[in-house]
């Protein structure tokens, strides 16, 4: 590895049109708020001489165990402790899972965004949602441009959406390559190539810390390009005159406008269903991307009985079987436009996101049973992965050679295997950090070190209006009322005799059902009388004791005949 153009000690960093020097005994430090030993939520923190510049910010949705919460974000409790330091945000791509968590950063901090066309025309909608505005920088892909301190070059990439770029972010204390989400692509549909001349150029320079995608190194081989969808498409379209229904990623508008170009080469209109695919449509024609579509291809979806099958293409979302989205109400039969018909064929351009494999085969089962032709990327070239498999990742690792290796977007798995795959490569293994969100690595002069939980990276989850305000105890009610249900106390005592005014009250809710166990409601309302008789017993008028009582005995007596442990909410009106 060739070394750095330095300057005399002390000298302070210069910056020129081709030129950047890096000081003596200065550090920078990179802290992970999201995307490590996890798939989602993106965000890196990179922090040198007291300026922070931020990369992504996104969300991920919650588990299963998260009960209503509807998704989660990073936790900003550095970036609160250091707002005043914080110059930008630089965004890699528009997926959610890199852009999702914006929106509750700028409601907290005022700070440019930099983005590249695409994903800033998705940033806008979200803060348009939002109520929000900020100041935006667009950037294209071999673009030079400072924040602050650090001297950052967005360098052209493939990924599963337009405008995906890496970054080489140089500053005082050294050189960082983030790569973003990516894979090699020799025949993107774009006509983009991944630049991979620049990564070797920044090589030779001299990188200190590369931080690279983790998805598929579990994969050998390469990531097959999208030119194969767009052949297996052409198949679909050659052998069938049914109507064609694809289902795929809203934000994958260079695969969406093939298939809008092999519905137009065919004879087809297109008919747009579902709301973000209608919002990302609309942007990406806005912006351009769509050049080549005449406008009379398209058909309002609500118009399509006026079209014969074999004239009409249907573009829509509900690739991953959400509940809401258009594809799964076409198989509920709640579609207000589209009812599916025989032989109609659906294409999932997409594969099962890990955690949404049972919610997709819910969905491909509704879809057989009406009798349509489903096709699945198990069975034919209809998508393919926007992520680096192990050949790919090699490469990049042997045109960057870094000082440093940090892997990141992964599951733990990911970040050991990648690991494991640097080290094959002849890095030293003290060299490479595979770390957790809210670790700190510092970089200095060539060596680093880590500090682990130097921050909170914990999941901060988002339900409703409510940002934060969710935490273990809450989730553990909501586990236990979807398990078990609830049982409710309702007791009215007179405060001054502490004697009982009325019969207690029992109410369920999700443990039986009443009408059919009258007899377990009776002896769990003698159980009520029992406990209040107790308390009386004792003279004591301490109603908190009473409340606790109550609550013990019936979860005794519940779980001796049900074997359940519904929660127990007991009340007491004190009259």
């Amino acid at each position: 590895m060739s070394n750095y153009n330095r300057k005399p000690k002390n000298s302070g960093v210069k910056r020129g049109k081709s030129s950047y020097y890096f000081t003596d005994n200065e550090s920078f430090k990179i802290i992970p708020l999201g995307g490590m030993k996890e798939i989602g939520k993106n965000c890196t923190v990179i922090e040198c001489r007291n300026e922070i510049l931020i990369i992504d910010c996104g969300f991920c949705f919650p588990d299963d165990e998260m009960f209503g919460i509807d998704v989660v974000i990073p936790d900003f409790s550095y970036l609160r402790e250091n707002a005043e330091k914080i110059k930008g945000l630089i965004v890699t791509h528009g997926h959610e899972d890199h852009i999702g968590g914006i929106p509750y950063l700028l409601k907290e901090f005022n700070i440019p965004i930099y983005a590249a066309p695409l994903s800033m025309g998705l940033i806008g909608g979200k803060l348009g949602e939002h109520g929000l505005t900020a100041e935006t920088h667009i950037i294209e892909a071999g673009q030079i441009f400072n924040v602050g301190n650090f001297k950052i070059e967005a360098i052209q990439i493939n990924h599963s959406i337009a405008d995906a770029m890496a970054f080489s972010v140089k500053c005082a204390g050294g050189h960082i390559v983030h790569t973003g989400d990516f894979k090699i692509d020799y025949y993107p549909l774009d006509g983009k190539v991944i630049d991979l001349n620049r990564f070797s150029q920044l090589g030779s320079e001299g990188v200190d810390v590369l931080i690279s995608d983790s998805t598929n190194v579990l994969r050998e081989g390469y990531t097959p390009s999208e030119r194969i969808v767009a052949d297996s498409i052409n198949k679909i379209f050659d052998s069938t005159n049914q109507r064609i229904i694809i289902a795929t990623f809203a934000s994958n508008i260079h695969r969406i406008k093939y298939f809008m170009e092999a519905a137009v080469n065919h004879g087809r209109r297109i008919a747009i269903s579902g709301r973000s695919m209608e919002n990302v449509v609309a942007l990406a024609n806005d912006l351009g991307y769509l050049k080549g579509i005449p406008e009379s291809a398209f058909v309002d979806i609500k118009s399509i009985n006026n079209i014969p099958d074999s004239n009409l293409t249907i573009i829509t979302t509900g690739s991953q079987g959400e509940p809401m989205s258009a594809l799964t109400r076409m198989a509920n039969d709640s579609h207000r436009a589209v009812k599916l018909k025989k032989d109609d064929v659906v294409v999932f351009s997409s594969s099962p996101i890990p955690g949404n494999e049972k919610t997709v085969t819910n969905v491909v089962n509704k879809l057989y049973e009406k009798h349509v032709d489903v096709v699945l990327s198990d069975t034919m070239d209809v998508h393919v992965s926007g992520h680096a498999c192990r050949e790919e990742l090699r490469l990049i690792h042997t045109l960057i050679r870094p000082r440093v290796f940090i892997p990141a977007h992964g599951e733990y798995r990911h970040l050991i295997e990648h690991a494991r795959l640097a080290k094959s490569l002849g890095m030293s293994k003290k060299n490479i950090f595979v770390i957790s969100n809210g670790d700190l690595i510092e970089y200095r002069n060539g060596k680093a070190q880590v500090t682990t939980e130097f921050t909170s990276g914990e999941d901060v989850m988002v339900d409703g209006y409510g940002v934060g305000d969710i935490g273990s105890a809450v989730l553990k009610d909501r586990k236990q009322l979807s398990q078990s249900g609830l049982i409710i106390i309702a007791v009215a005592i007179d405060e001054a005799t502490g004697s009982l005014i009325a019969e207690p009250e029992l109410t369920t809710r999700g443990f039986i059902y009443v009408k059919d166990n009258m007899d377990l409601i009776d002896e769990a309302t003698a159980v009520v009388y029992n406990t209040i008789g107790e308390w009386l017993e004792r003279g004591k008028k301490d109603f908190p004791a009473l409340r606790n009582a109550l609550k013990d005995d019936m979860r005794s007596y519940i779980y001796k005949r049900t074997k359940r442990n519904p929660m127990i909410l007991p009340t007491i009106l004190r009259v």
